[in-house]
């Protein structure tokens, strides 16, 4: 003090600088779930958006419908090959980089097929789409991950994980809607200014992180992993029970394995392979990805088989049958606001060992309906998966990075998404399959007998998903605890 005057007291410059880092780092907390779960909900949704939208397609471009099923093939085929190698990508240009390529491409893709006006070059689009789509899944997850600590992951995962129920959910009744009040283009041009927001937030909110180690592209596993998950997906939506293309697709089918084992034969002498099957000696790395698989084909199934029961089942059309999706979308976004409590009380053992046995029962109380079954009862069991699904998805995602080193981050996301893909596409091709096999014969406008083939085909689910319930109990009490904060919480 001189002269009556108080000086200034400024903190150093140094000081300054940490203050601006932790204000930056809670900035980018705050707003990079959104922005992942946003990229997450335009591949989620783009996947089913199409489909109702396909007999306007036809019209318009003057070709029949069945000649357009490549066009909902194209967007799974493309995402399936290029999912793999997305976690190198990034690890070599940087999350940042990437992140913001798949989103341009993405969105510059929804444009191209909105403008197209003959089929090659919705195709196009559509696969270009599947390229963007295969980079934001794995790359926003590494992000998250290596952004949050591990004690407060599951409450970013928590949040992030809605748009992978939402979406698919969502799709057929906005597909619908969307033609009925205006036109198919429409469909494609609602990622534009979704795209722009995912962009703005990119720009403030993206950190960017790179691998620790530059590997080289394993090309060779590259071709054959991708190859086999090409004719995979291909394989399955080309499969129908007396169509006179099934032995094709058990050809391919038996080319897809031939491929896989491939990989495996090779992964196992490879010195940089593209995926790295090691990561399965870690447990609850191992339980998530391989013990889940059979959760997810059961969970994935039902966007496709929701649908089928309201619409051929009762008779309902697509736009209310879209519409009765939605409580069970309000209820996995609830959900949100309880599990992380129920995972922090219990621990992952029991809640996933225990909530996959509940989704088992309720995928059987499916097994009962009839035509004359009131809406409102499949309505509340639709909202009780849709709770509950919400559930088993935040646990597995979550528990996956449980105890993956640092340096394995990219490379566990990357295998993580891939066989979440691969259980999406068994599970709606082994439902679209038993679906036949049970309906045999009659037709699908019976609906009794389609009924029928429903009920039967909910009890297989239910079966197996309370089955695959055995691996979560193979974890041990304490996994996950530094995700959950089980032990720190006293519980």
């Amino acid at each position: 003090m001189s002269g009556g005057r108080i000086l200034q007291i400024t903190a150093p410059p140094a000081a300054q600088a940490q203050d601006s880092a932790a204000t930056d780092c809670r900035e980018i907390k705050r707003y990079l779930p959104w922005l992942v779960a946003l990229a997450l909900f335009m591949e989620q949704i783009d996947a089913t958006i199409l489909n109702t939208a396909v007999p306007s397609i036809s019209a318009s471009l003057g070709v029949s419908p069945l000649s357009l099923k490549t066009i909902l093939t194209s967007y799974t085929l493309s995402l399936a090959v290029c999912i793999p190698i997305s976690g190198w990508i990034a690890d070599h240009f940087g999350t940042r980089r990437v992140f913001c390529a798949a989103i341009l491409i993405f969105t510059g893709a929804s444009a191209l097929c909105g403008f197209s006006s003959d089929v090659p070059t919705i195709i196009g689009g559509r696969m270009l789409q599947g390229v963007g789509a295969a980079m934001m899944t794995p790359v926003g997850r590494v992000a998250v991950v290596r952004t949050f600590e591990k004690s407060e992951l599951l409450r970013a995962m928590n949040f992030v994980v809605v748009p992978s129920l939402v979406g698919p959910l969502l799709g057929p009744a906005a597909g619908g809607l969307i033609v009925d009040w205006f036109s198919w283009r429409e469909i494609f041009f609602v990622n534009i200014p979704a795209g722009a927001a995912a962009l703005w937030l990119l720009w403030r909110y993206m950190p960017d992180y790179y691998g620790s180690g530059r590997r080289p592209l394993d090309l060779v596993g590259f071709v054959l992993f991708g190859a086999g998950a090409a004719f995979l997906s291909f394989a399955f939506h080309i499969s129908d029970i007396g169509d006179d293309r099934f032995l094709s697709s058990i050809l391919i089918g038996l080319i897809t394995i031939s491929l896989f084992g491939g990989y495996v034969v090779y992964e196992g002498r490879a010195l940089h392979p593209l995926l790295n099957f090691s990561l399965f000696r870690v447990r609850t790395f191992r339980v998530s990805v391989l013990g889940g698989f059979f959760t997810r084909l059961c969970i994935g199934a039902l966007p496709f088989l929701t649908p089928l029961i309201y619409q051929l089942g009762l008779g309902l059309p697509a736009w209310q049958s879209g519409l009765l999706t939605v409580p069970a979308v309000v209820a996995s976004m609830a959900m949100k606001f309880v599990s992380t409590r129920l995972l922090r009380k219990f621990g992952y053992r029991i809640v996933l060992s225990a909530n996959t046995i509940i989704i088992g029962v309720m995928l059987l109380l499916y097994s009962v309906a009839t035509p004359q079954t009131p809406v409102a009862y499949l309505m509340l069991v639709s909202i009780g998966l849709g709770f509950f699904n919400s559930l088993q998805f935040t646990g597995m995602y979550s528990i996956a990075f449980a105890d993956i080193r640092s340096q394995d981050l990219s490379m566990a996301s990357t295998i993580s998404s891939s066989f979440f893909q691969m259980s999406l596409t068994f599970g709606v091709a082994c439902v679209s399959m038993m679906l036949n096999a049970f309906l045999g014969d009659l037709p699908q406008s019976d609906r009794s007998a389609f009924m029928s083939a429903i009920n039967h085909t909910c009890v297989v689910l239910g079966a197996i998903t309370m089955l695959s319930s055995i691996s979560f109990w193979t974890l041990r009490a304490e996994d996950g605890e530094c995700i959950s904060g089980k032990q720190a919480s006293g519980s």
